[in-house]
C-alpha cells in the first residue's frame, strides 16, 4: 500500500478523507486533475475551518498534493499518485469500508474507459501496445537526476563494459577505426595496420615521431610520413593536435575512460551530411512566420542548420581535412507548396543565407488530391501524405548527397515520422526533437479522441509519435521537464508512458524515461539577430524608426488594428501566431480585467492576421474574434495596438529592442510551451520576460531573478505581476535596467548555438560508435514498431485520405 494513503487512514485524519471524498461526489466533476483537487481541497479546509497548516502540512494535505488525478466511480476513488518523479501508483480506495486496492495499468486503463462509457469487456479485449520488453535488454538509467544526460550514463557503461573484456574492447575500437571515409577516401587509419595489436604499436610510435615536431607544425607537412605508419587524415591538423588525439586513443587502450572515450569520439571526423527533417507549415526564410503552424520551430531549425555547417567546418580543419576539399552539407527536407502565396515555398531548392553549403530541399506531396497536396496543409491533416513522401524524399536526398546521410533529426511529429521512414530504410542514426507534443497541449485529448478527430487526427499523430520516439537512437529535449516534469507536474514524454484510446488501443507501456536515448540540449539563439537594444552600433536608425512607427503611431487599418491614446505609456508586448494553445486572447483579457494596468500601460500585440477572410485556419479564425470581442468588452480600442503583419528576420530581433528602448515588458502567455524561443529573443533583447510556468521556460527563467512566472490561466494573479513590476520600476529605474542585464547574461552564458550544435555533434558520435560497437538488436523493436505503422497507422491515414477526396 502507498506509504502516503496508510498513514492518512492509520491516523484521525481519516474521518477528513471521507468528508472530502464525500464533497467530490457532490461536485459536478468526475474526473478531476491537479488543479482541480487541489483547488477542491483548499475549498474543503475552509469549509471545515481547517487550521492555516492543514492544507499543505497535514497527512491528507501530503497525499493530497501527489495526486495527480482522481476518478470518481460508483462506490470508490481511483488515486493516481505519484510520489517521485516518473513514478506512478494507481489504487481504488472503496467506499464506506475504506478498502484499499492497488490496481494496474491495464486496470487503470479499464476504469478511463468506464469513464468515458467506452469499456466493453463483453465483445473482447482492447489491443495492448507495451514497449517494455524491447528495452529489457538495454541500460536503464536508475537515477531520475539523471534522466536527460543518457550520453553520460551510455558513455560510463560503455566504458565500464568494455573495460571488463580488453579483447572485445580493442576490436571494437579497430573495426570502428576502419571504416571511416570521405567519398571514397580513407580516413584515420589504412591497410598498412593489420590487427589490433599493431594498432596499439603503431599509435605509440606515431606519438614519438610527431612529439619530436615543433607543435603548430601544419599536418600536410608530415601527412605522407603518418601515412606509411598507417594513419591517414583525421588526426589533427598541427603536429600538437595530432599528438594529442592519438595520445588519447593511447590512454583508451590501455584503461577505457568515459571522459576520454567523449572527448576521442567528438575529434572523430565521421558526420559531413545532415537532414533536417521539417515538413509541416510554411518552411522559408522570409514573409513565413505568424502563417499557420509556421514560428519557433522554423527559426529553430533554421538556425540549427547554420550552427552545424559551421560546426562541422570547424571539426573537420582541427581534424586536418581541409586538403581532401571536405564540404559537409546540410539540408532541411520540408515540403514544397505549388500555391505558395507570394512565398519561396514552391521552389525545389533553397540556399540557407549565412551557409556555404546549407539547403532547404523542397519535396512536393504526391498529388492524389490537388485541392489539399497543392496548398498550405494543417500539420493535424498531413498525416495520409507522409509515407510516399518519405519514399520520394528519399531520391532526392540521394541526389543532392550523392550518397546516403550520415544523421537524420526529425522535427515535430510529422518530421520524426518522416525520419524513422528514412532512416530505417537508409540504416542510419535517427534523432528526434518533438518540440511539441499534442498530447500535452490538448487535455484528455487521447480520452476523447473520437469526439476530437474530425479536427485534430489525434489517433493519428499519437501513433505516429509512439511509433518514432521508439525508434530514435536519441531524442534531444529542450528542457529536463519536457521528459518527466517536476515534482508536481507530469512530462510531455512521461504522458505517453501509459494512456488509452478507447475503442482503439492501450498503451501499456509506450516509453521507457529512464532510457538514456534521452538527451536535454537547450536550443540557442540568432546572435546576429537578436541581440541587447544597448548596442547601438549595431542598429539600423531608419529600420528603428519604422518599427516605432508601426509599434506606436502609424494608422493603416490594413496592418493595425487600435489607436493608442497615450503611446508614450510603458508597452506590455506579446509576439506569436493566434492559436488557442498561445492564448494571445487570454493576455488581451488579463490586460482588459486590470483597469490598473491599463493606466500604467498599453498592450502591444503583434499576431496573426487582422481579418477573420485571411485565414484559412479554423482555430485561427476563432481566435481572431474572440481577440475583437475582448477588445470591445473592455473598451480597449485606445489602449491596444494588435499588429496582423509578418516581419522579416531583422525586424523581428529590432522590435524586441524598440519596446526595450522604452523600458517595456515582454509576456508570453502560452497555456503550455514546450520550450520557448521568444523568451529568450526577449531576454536577449533586454527584455524583462514574463513567461508561463507551464513548460520549458520555467527551466530558462529563474524566477524573480532574470525574469518572472505567470500562470496565465489566472488572469487576475498575472496582471498583478506585471503591475507590481511595472509600479517597483517607476519607483526605482535601476530594477528594470537590474532584471534586464541579468536576462541578458541567462541567454549569454546557457543558450547559445555553439553550445547545443557542439554537444549534438558529439551525441551524434557517441550514438554512431555506440550503434557499431554495441551490435545491439534493434530487429525484433523495429519489426513491432512497423506493424503499429502497418496495421495502425497507414489504415487510419487511408481513411483521412478518402475523407479528403471530398474536400
Amino acid at each position: 500500500m502507498s506509504y502516503l494513503i496508510e498513514t492518512v487512514l492509520n491516523s484521525e485524519e481519516k474521518g477528513d478523507l471521507v468528508e472530502f471524498a464525500n464533497q467530490l461526489r457532490e461536485s459536478q466533476k468526475h474526473y478531476l486533475l491537479r488543479n482541480d483537487i487541489l483547488s477542491a481541497f483548499s475549498e474543503f479546509c475552509q469549509n471545515h475551518q481547517k487550521p492555516d497548516t492543514f492544507e499543505h502540512s497535514s497527512r491528507l494535505g501530503k497525499l493530497i498534493y501527489y495526486t495527480q488525478e482522481i476518478i470518481l466511480e460508483e462506490e470508490s476513488l481511483c488515486l493516481i499518485i505519484r510520489p517521485k518523479i516518473a513514478k506512478q501508483q494507481v489504487y481504488r480506495l472503496c467506499f464506506p469500508e475504506l478498502e484499499i486496492e492497488p490496481l494496474s495499468i491495464q486496470q487503470l486503463l479499464d476504469v478511463r474507459d468506464r469513464y468515458v462509457n467506452h469499456f466493453h469487456p463483453d465483445e473482447g479485449d482492447v489491443f495492448e501496445i507495451d514497449f517494455q520488453p524491447f528495452y529489457d535488454y538495454s541500460p536503464i538509467i536508475r537515477d531520475p537526476k539523471n534522466i536527460g544526460k543518457g550520453v553520460d550514463f551510455l558513455n560510463r557503461f560503455l566504458s565500464s563494459k568494455l573495460f571488463q573484456d580488453p579483447s572485445q574492447w580493442l576490436e571494437a575500437l579497430y573495426n570502428f577505426l576502419n571504416i571511416h571515409n570521405y567519398n571514397g577516401t580513407t580516413l584515420l587509419i589504412n591497410g598498412r595496420i593489420k590487427s589490433q595489436k599493431q594498432l596499439s604499436d603503431q599509435i605509440k610510435q606515431a606519438i614519438a615521431f610527431v612529439g619530436d615536431m615543433p607543435p603548430e607544425r601544419p599536418y600536410e607537412d608530415f601527412r605522407f610520413d603518418l601515412q606509411a605508419m598507417g594513419f591517414e587524415p583525421g588526426w589533427g591538423n598541427t603536429a600538437a593536435r595530432v599528438k594529442e588525439t592519438l595520445e588519447i586513443l593511447d590512454e583508451l587502450i590501455d584503461s577505457p575512460d568515459d571522459a576520454a572515450l567523449e572527448g576521442f569520439l567528438s575529434r572523430i571526423p565521421m558526420i559531413f551530411r545532415i537532414v533536417l527533417v521539417s515538413i509541416h507549415g510554411w518552411f522559408g526564410q522570409e514573409g513565413v512566420l505568424g502563417r499557420p503552424d509556421t514560428g519557433g520551430q522554423v527559426v529553430y531549425v533554421l538556425d540549427q542548420a547554420r550552427s552545424l555547417e559551421k560546426q562541422l567546418e570547424e571539426d573537420n580543419h582541427l581534424a586536418g581535412l581541409d586538403g581532401l576539399n571536405v564540404e559537409p552539407k546540410v539540408i532541411i527536407l520540408s515540403r514544397l507548396i505549388p500555391n505558395s502565396d507570394g512565398t519561396r515555398c514552391n521552389e525545389r531548392l533553397e540556399k540557407v543565407h549565412g551557409t556555404k553549403n546549407g539547403w532547404i530541399l523542397r519535396v512536393p506531396l504526391r498529388d492524389m488530391n490537388p485541392n489539399m497536396t497543392e496548398n498550405w496543409i494543417s500539420r493535424f491533416e498531413i498525416w495520409p501524405y507522409l509515407e510516399t513522401y518519405a519514399i520520394d524524399a528519399e531520391k532526392e536526398l540521394f541526389a543532392e548527397f550523392q550518397g546516403i546521410p550520415d544523421l537524420i533529426i526529425g522535427n515535430y511529429s510529422d518530421g520524426n515520422l518522416v525520419a524513422f521512414l528514412l532512416a530505417r530504410r537508409l540504416k542510419v542514426t535517427q534523432f528526434n526533437v518533438a518540440h511539441a507534443l499534442e498530447k500535452s497541449k490538448y487535455l484528455f485529448s487521447n480520452l476523447y479522441w473520437q469526439e476530437m478527430e474530425s479536427n485534430y487526427h489525434f489517433s493519428l499523430q499519437f501513433t505516429a509519435d509512439l511509433i518514432a520516439m521508439n525508434a530514435a537512437h536519441c531524442i534531444i529535449s529542450s528542457t529536463y521537464q519536457e521528459i518527466v516534469g517536476k515534482p508536481d507536474s507530469v512530462g510531455q514524454y512521461e504522458s505517453y508512458e501509459s494512456f488509452t484510446m478507447p475503442d482503439l488501443y492501450h498503451v501499456v507501456h509506450g516509453i521507457e524515461l529512464f532510457s538514456p536515448k534521452f538527451n536535454v540540449v537547450p536550443p540557442g539563439v540568432n546572435e546576429s539577430v537578436f541581440f541587447p537594444y544597448t548596442r547601438e552600433e549595431d542598429r539600423v536608425p531608419s529600420q528603428k524608426e519604422k518599427l516605432e512607427e508601426l509599434l506606436f503611431t502609424l494608422e493603416d487599418g490594413q496592418q493595425v488594428f487600435g489607436k493608442l491614446a497615450d503611446p508614450s505609456k510603458r508597452p506590455i508586448f506579446s509576439m506569436a501566431r493566434l492559436d488557442r494553445i498561445k492564448n494571445m486572447t487570454g493576455l488581451a483579457e488579463c490586460f482588459g480585467r486590470s483597469p490598473e494596468l491599463q493606466e500604467h500601460c498599453n498592450l502591444i500585440l503583434v499576431a496573426g492576421k487582422l481579418f477573420v477572410d485571411e485565414s484559412g485556419d479554423a482555430e485561427e479564425r476563432e481566435e481572431i474574434e474572440k481577440l475583437y470581442r475582448i477588445i470591445e468588452q473592455y473598451n480597449l480600442y485606445d489602449k491596444i495596438r494588435w499588429l496582423g503583419v509578418r516581419l522579416p528576420k531583422s525586424a523581428s530581433g529590432e522590435i524586441y529592442r524598440v519596446i526595450a528602448d522604452r523600458r517595456g515588458v515582454f509576456v508570453q502567455p502560452a497555456l503550455f510551451e514546450a520550450f520557448g524561443l521568444t523568451i529568450l529573443e526577449a531576454m536577449i533583447s533586454g527584455l524583462p520576460t514574463f513567461g508561463t510556468q507551464f513548460g520549458g521556460p520555467l527551466e530558462i527563467i529563474q524566477d524573480r531573478v532574470n525574469g518572472f512566472y505567470i500562470n496565465p490561466t489566472n488572469l487576475e494573479e498575472t496582471a498583478q505581476k506585471v503591475l507590481d513590476f511595472v509600479v517597483k520600476c517607476e519607483q526605482n529605474p535601476d530594477y528594470w535596467l537590474d532584471i534586464s542585464n541579468k536576462g541578458i547574461d541567462r541567454v549569454y552564458t546557457t543558450y547559445t548555438w555553439k553550445i547545443h550544435t557542439t554537444r549534438l555533434l558529439s551525441l551524434a558520435r557517441i550514438y554512431g560508435f555506440w550503434n557499431f560497437t554495441s551490435k545491439e538488436q534493434r530487429e525484433d523493436l523495429l519489426r513491432y514498431i512497423e506493424s503499429l505503422f502497418y496495421l495502425i497507422y497507414k489504415p487510419r491515414a487511408k481513411e483521412l485520405l478518402q475523407q479528403h477526396t471530398h474536400r
